[in-house]
């Protein structure tokens, strides 16, 4: 049998972030397999708190192409702009 494993994308967060980057692909029989090779090959200074590994085959992405006729709808609700409301002095991380 010849099959090959899935490729996975691995996201890591770090201790210093609030969100998870991408930081690379790997490939693995089975998600936890993925999540401990992630873990193995991208967090080897100990510097990530959270891991995310999803495969590639599950990920669905816009096109660079289309990009007008799927983000110019937004453009005309001016409410969703952040200079649209005035924050207190207090609020640090909008």
């Amino acid at each position: 049998m010849n099959k090959e494993w899935p490729l996975y994308e691995v996201f890591i967060r770090s201790k210093n972030g609030l969100e998870h980057r991408h930081v690379g692909s790997l490939h693995a029989a089975d998600d936890q397999m993925a999540l401990e090779n992630a873990r193995d090959v991208y967090t080897r200074r100990q510097e990530g708190v959270s891991i995310w590994v999803v495969e590639s085959s599950q990920i669905t992405a816009s096109n660079p192409e289309n990009q007008g006729e799927l983000f110019e709808p937004a453009a005309d609700k001016v409410y969703r702009h952040p200079t649209f409301y005035n924050l207190p002095d207090e609020v640090d991380h909008m």
